[in-house]
């Protein structure tokens, strides 16, 4: 038996859907164990290139079962547009199932997500104005509705008719028009209609899967810098996309988690607000967005780009208890002369800080302290072993290791599926 989580290492965006992809070719079963439709993962294949947000990245292996877990919250109308265009590409979905405890994101909760930030004024958090953060915050409050609710009619248009009492009240304070509960509740007649022979009890599966010793993949979304504890808090997602929450969001017993790979570029990138102290504001910024392609999955948005940082990796190794790293799109480096890799920050007072992670305050204010490294100015592309690599390659690789503290397990050079290898 092998329980992986695959986690984001850095601010998000790493290509955890490439590696699910690729690891998935092996596995029983893949379960998405937190956040919502907020985030994308690229998956490129025989398929084409698709832009998952809530299901699985597994769902491309026939064999493979998809579990949208408990910890998630579900958009059904996203959920039903995804499921429709991965069938027009001709990718089956018999395999693919929905925690009944898992949260669901109601249409309330995107209203309330624009108005909320757009009543934060000149000091936004950068939401994707999804709605996931007052999905997440009515679970915490014990007022949001399950998906297995919509299995339940009567149980449904109680818990509806409550939750609309406060949230007309909110919305109205905030500007907005309130919500008519008879539409909502046949809206979700309709998503019962269309996704309920899907919502299911997981435990056990997951369960049974785990007596049998089969291959479990549990995939994250985002990265430690924006998990709701450990993050930049405020900017932040609202939930925890580290490896701690991963059992709990899966419904799988912690022992049973024995690989957590984390997932991160050769650089770094960002999107939304919130510090970021590698970010490159010059012609390198410029050059490896363009040949990254580093827009968001999700909302289209330019991610924020810079150098790799060192001080990220290792908080995010020691937190998430990592046994591997994958680094993905090492082919973008092809390109440059000279590459940098921070390795400290430099504090207002003139200290600096290795081994942790400043509070958001202080990282406002810090300095990335650089080591310079030579590129390799040659294709990587081809390459389907470390010693293909060039050897500057290799020794830039070699120092993320050191600096994380862990082995790297896989390396990527570029979209396709071949074009990654184990280490």
């Amino acid at each position: 038996m092998t329980v992986t989580a695959i986690v984001g290492a850095q601010w998000g965006d790493e290509g955890k859907g490439r590696i699910i992809d690729y690891l998935a070719q092996q596995a029983n079963m893949v379960i998405r164990f937190q956040g919502g439709d907020n985030a994308g993962h690229t998956v490129i294949n025989e398929y084409g290139k698709h832009a998952l947000h809530l299901i699985p990245s597994g769902i491309f292996n026939p064999q493979t079962q998809n579990i949208i877990g408990t910890g998630c919250v579900v958009n059904p109308q996203s959920l039903l547009e995804e499921m429709a265009s991965l069938e027009r590409a001709g990718v089956a979905l018999d395999n693919l199932w929905i925690s009944q405890r898992a949260q669901m994101l109601m249409p309330y909760h995107r209203t309330l997500d624009v108005l909320e930030e757009a009543a934060r004024g000149s000091d936004p958090i950068g939401t994707t104005k999804r709605g996931i953060g007052p999905a997440y915050a009515d679970k915490a409050a014990r007022a949001g509705l399950r998906m297995g609710d919509l299995l339940q009619p009567d149980w449904l248009e109680s818990r509806l008719d409550s939750a609309l009492i406060t949230i007309n009240r909110k919305i109205e304070i905030l500007g907005g028009q309130p919500v008519d509960g008879q539409e909502l509740y046949a809206l979700c007649m309709d998503f019962r209609e269309k996704l309920g022979k899907r919502i299911v009890d997981t435990v056990p599966m997951t369960r049974r899967a785990i007596e049998r010793g089969e291959a479990i993949l549990l995939e994250g979304q985002l990265g430690v810098m924006r998990d709701l504890d450990w993050g930049i808090y405020p900017y932040v997602t609202s939930s925890n996309p580290t490896a701690a929450y991963a059992s709990s969001g899966a419904g799988l017993p912690a022992r049973t988690i024995d690989r957590v790979i984390g997932v991160v570029k050769a650089y770094s990138s960002a999107v939304g607000d919130g510090p970021f102290p590698v970010e490159l504001h010059d012609a390198d910024g410029a050059k490896l967005r363009e040949i990254g392609q580093e827009f968001g999955a999700t909302t289209g948005r330019p991610r924020r780009c810079g150098w790799f940082d060192g001080v990220a990796i290792a908080y995010a190794a020691w937190l998430n208890g990592m046994t591997g790293l994958a680094i993905t799109k090492l082919d973008i480096l092809d390109h440059f002369e000279t590459l940098k890799i921070c390795t400290g920050y430099r504090l207002p007072n003139g200290g600096i800080v290795r081994d942790s992670m400043p509070e958001t305050p202080i990282l406002n204010h810090v300095t990335p302290v650089y080591e310079e490294w030579p590129g390799w100015q040659a294709s990587t592309e081809d390459c389907r072993s470390w010693a293909d690599l060039p050897g500057a390659a290799q020794r830039y690789i070699e120092r993320i290791s050191e600096l994380a503290g862990i082995p790297i397990a896989y390396v990527s050079v570029g979209a396709e599926r071949d074009q990654m290898f184990e280490v």
